[in-house]
Order: C-alpha cells, then sequence, then structure tokens
C-alpha cells in the first residue's frame, strides 16, 4: 500500500432505513433512569467474635482468643446463611417500635405477676416470708428481671451481677482477688447482711474468659469459668445468665456465649412488613398513573436531551387532583391507568401477623388488634400466650431466681431455709362469672359430701376459711360449733315475777 492511499478518505457505510430507525438510548439517561434501583442484600459472613477494647486486658486478649476453635472457613464455604450481626446493629435494631414492642411486651409478661413466695410444712413462717418480699423488693430483683429478659430479647443474651461484700469487709466490685473466687451458698461466704446490691449488665461489656472447647464430654464444655468486664476477671458464679435460644456449641464463640435475639429472628419478617406497608403507602399515593406522550424522537435516537427530565419535573410539579395540566396539542398527549386497590388491605393484615407470629404473641396482645367476625374471641390465643410464657419463666428465670432467694435468705437469715419456695404467679384471670360458677359446683359437691357423711361442716368451713380465693377467706372458727345445733333461745319473762 503507497502512502497516497493511507490519505484516501474510505468511504463510510451506508445505513439501512432498518438501522436509521433503530432506538439509541444515550447513556446519561439511562444512568438517569437508574438512579433509583433498589440495593441488593448483603451475605454476613461468620467471623469470631471481637470484644471491645477494654473489656478483656490487652495482655491477655491473644490468648483467650486463641480459645475459639471454631472452623470459620469451613462454614463460610458450606454455604452457611449468615452470622452474627454484632451488637451495634442490634442496638440500632432496638429503637424501632416493631422490635421493641415485642421484646419489652414478653418481658413485662413475664414479670408482671410475679412470684408467691410459699412455705412446705405446718410451722408458721409468715415473718419470713414478709421479710423476704420486702427484700425482693428492696433490691429490685422483679425489674432487673425484666431489664434481663429485654436485654436477651435485644441482644441474645442478659447477665446480672451479684455484688456483695467479701468475709474480710471489701466490696466484691473493689477487690479483684474477691471477683475472681467463686461466690458459694454458705454462711461462711455470704454472711449476714453481705448482699450489697444486683445490677444488670449489658452483653457488650462482658466477654468469657476460661472455658473448654476440645472435649465435648466433660461437663464443662463451652461453659465459661470467668467473664472478662471491662478489664476485671469475674467468676461465673457471680454472673446470672438470661439466655432463652442458645445456639450450638460451634457458634457460641462467634456469638459471644449468648443465643439468638429476638431482633435477628424477627428481622425478615419486620423487614418484609415494613417493604410492604410502604408499598402500601405508595399505591395509595399514586394508585393513578398518567402517561405524557410526548416527542421523544431525539432521545431515542441516542442524542442527550435535558428537556426530556425537564418536561417530566414540570409535569409532576403541576399534578394534582386539584391542578390543571396544559399539554400542547399538536404533540402531546395524556392518558390515565387506576391501579385497583381491593385486596391491599389483606396483603398488608397478612405481612402484620406474620411479624406477630414469630414472636408468639398475639395481635390482639402485641398490636391491640381484635379479630373480626361472628362470636370472634382471642380468649383462646392468648391462653396459649400465657403458657407460652410460664414455659419462658421456668426455662431462663426458674434456676436464678432460686439462686436469689437462697442468697437473700443468706443475707436476711444467715441461713438457707429448705422450707421456703415459690411460684409464678398464673397469668390468667377468671372473669367474675366463672369464679362463681366454680364457687357454686364446689358448694353442690360438699353438700353431697356432707349428706353422705364424707364431710363435717366444720371441714368446709375450714376449708372456706383458708382459701384466699374465697369470699369467707380469715373467717373466724369456733371449736365448739356445730351445725346440727340450734341456736339458744332466751327464756321469756316470767309474768308472775313482773308483777
Amino acid at each position: 500500500m503507497s502512502i497516497f492511499d493511507f490519505f484516501k478518505r474510505r468511504a463510510e457505510p451506508i445505513a439501512t432505513p432498518a438501522e436509521k430507525e433503530r432506538m439509541r438510548i444515550n447513556s446519561m439517561v439511562l444512568a438517569k433512569a437508574m438512579e433509583t434501583t433498589n440495593p441488593s442484600l448483603k451475605r454476613v459472613d461468620l467471623v469470631p467474635y471481637e470484644p471491645p477494647a477494654g473489656v478483656v486486658p490487652a495482655a491477655k486478649l491473644k490468648s483467650v482468643m486463641a480459645m475459639d476453635s471454631t472452623p470459620y472457613d469451613y462454614l463460610n464455604l458450606t454455604g452457611f446463611s449468615g452470622g452474627f450481626p454484632g451488637y451495634p446493629y442490634l442496638a440500632d435494631l432496638s429503637q424501632r417500635a416493631e422490635y421493641r414492642k415485642m421484646v419489652s411486651r414478653l418481658a413485662e409478661e413475664m414479670t408482671r405477676k410475679w412470684i408467691e413466695i410459699k412455705t412446705v410444712g405446718d410451722d408458721d413462717k409468715s415473718e419470713k416470708v414478709a421479710q423476704l418480699n420486702d427484700a425482693l423488693k428492696r433490691y429490685k430483683v422483679r425489674e432487673l428481671f425484666r431489664q434481663a429478659a429485654e436485654d436477651d430479647g435485644y441482644f441474645g443474651r442478659g447477665q446480672i451481677y451479684i455484688e456483695v461484700t467479701a468475709p474480710r469487709g471489701t466490696i466484691a466490685s473493689d477487690d479483684p482477688a474477691e471477683l475472681a473466687s467463686p461466690l458459694f451458698l454458705a454462711k461462711e461466704k455470704i454472711a449476714k447482711g453481705s448482699l450489697v446490691a444486683l445490677r444488670k449488665v449489658e452483653a457488650v461489656w462482658t466477654y468469657p474468659g476460661v472455658y473448654q472447647s476440645t472435649n465435648p464430654l466433660k461437663a464443662d464444655y463451652y461453659k465459661p469459668q470467668e467473664w472478662f468486664v471491662m478489664g476485671q476477671s469475674v467468676h461465673h458464679s457471680r454472673m446470672l445468665m438470661f439466655v432463652s435460644r442458645e445456639v450450638p456449641d460451634m457458634l457460641k464463640a462467634a456469638y459471644n456465649f449468648g443465643g439468638l435475639s429476638l431482633s435477628q429472628i424477627a428481622e425478615p419478617y419486620v423487614n418484609n412488613w415494613l417493604r410492604t406497608r410502604n408499598s402500601v403507602g405508595d399505591l395509595v399515593h399514586s394508585f393513578s398513573l398518567s402517561i405524557l406522550k410526548t416527542n421523544m424522537q431525539s432521545t431515542l435516537s441516542g442524542a442527550a436531551d435535558p428537556s426530556l427530565f425537564l418536561r417530566a419535573d414540570l409535569f409532576n410539579q403541576v399534578r394534582d387532583n386539584r391542578g390543571l395540566m396544559m399539554v400542547d396539542k399538536d404533540s402531546e398527549e395524556i392518558d390515565q391507568i387506576n391501579t385497583p386497590l381491593s385486596g391491599v388491605n389483606e396483603l398488608q393484615a397478612q405481612a402484620q401477623e406474620q411479624m406477630a407470629s414469630v414472636s408468639s404473641i398475639p395481635l390482639v396482645v402485641l398490636l391491640g388488634i381484635t379479630p373480626s367476625g361472628l362470636n370472634a374471641s382471642s380468649d383462646g390465643e392468648i391462653r396459649v400466650f400465657y403458657d407460652y410464657v410460664k414455659g419462658q419463666q421456668e426455662s431462663i428465670y426458674q434456676d436464678n431466681l432460686k439462686k436469689v432467694l437462697d442468697i437473700i435468705q443468706l443475707s436476711e437469715f444467715g441461713e438457707i431455709d429448705p422450707d421456703i419456695t415459690f411460684e409464678f404467679v398464673p397469668l390468667y384471670e377468671m372473669s367474675k362469672k366463672e369464679l362463681s360458677e366454680i364457687r357454686k359446683a364446689d358448694a353442690d359437691t360438699d353438700a353431697v359430701y356432707i349428706d353422705h357423711g364424707v364431710l363435717g361442716p366444720e371441714d368446709v368451713r375450714e376449708r372456706l376459711a383458708s382459701d384466699p380465693d374465697s369470699p369467707y377467706h380469715a373467717l373466724e372458727l369456733s371449736d365448739d360449733f356445730d351445725a346440727d345445733e340450734e341456736p339458744e333461745k332466751d327464756a321469756p319473762d316470767d309474768p308472775a315475777g313482773s308483777s
């Protein structure tokens, strides 16, 4: 090829009519249209939990973290669905009304009726019972247990620290040697008057110290024997643990030896509810779709035409049910499409019900929504919910309450009375009509027993007087009471003596 051929102008290819009519979208216009794309969901890998600075002493951090033998890489490679979101993220979720309503409502129900201290045997221990009730109020045990249940719902773990005076007279939180020693339930360790306070500690400020993760046959397998609380080593017997939804052993280290929080479990359902609620709101706000038919020749031919979006902005600004829309009669037209709204309320209600179902709280309790329909009632759902609450009380409260009562007895009496126990007060309350029907049935049964000589009237009288739910409670009993004996009448005045 000669140098003259290089400078020759090459002939442009001739475009066919079909190619000339082909659409060409400018990249600027495409970028403008893609500004409102939805963000994709991000998968959370399972990673080792790292406590905030200061929780674990810097000199011990490396050795403490080395005890974590969880195969994180293996779990993530096998398609593990997600890991611990972290306490800052869970704390952020606790600010939303949906999560707070679930967690706080369940915690309130678990402590609403609280407990009743009872005694076994015939000895009168009413003074001890009254003193224990006063101590429970003084140490705010009920309030602290409610807060621990809330921490369990928000973060997956609640903890209460037991503050006592050491045998040598020092406060345990000021004595590192005392903090690291076991808290035995004995009068030699917990002397009379030594209980100082009970304090709630959030999970973010604690991290397990020594725990055994090599032999599943041992009793201390994945059970921390000490806790680091802002640099201080605390024996596990001084910390009450509240975990209602434990995770498998291989995940305990990643979850800071806590469990699944109610917020983490409910998050997909709450997100679905929020998305549905916002979508319904957007649908109602813009159920009427307007179509503006205008000249888009330059835009579809590949040119950057900013006037198109300016025209759209002008259209949206004056668009209103009471507004006046003006269009070019030669090059523009307007069509309107209305979206049907039937069935939208059912979709929104279903999303709300799913959010309530994951928390095991009925809608009437969680949101105050009563069932609709003829003879509709929530009594069955409420009773099932109360059974669930009772199971939660016995699961995460029973052992901790027993330990607190034993410590209070040592501090108040100097000993633990084995005849003193407690029961959770039932949450369900019968109506006056139901109570009257029960009393009527009991009275009919007592009458049959008395007629057949199985019981005597004094037995029934004594039962009524000793029943705290009876209207005749504390009725004064008489040893010489006889139902068959006629009451003695006053003798009539002697007419002769009166003369």
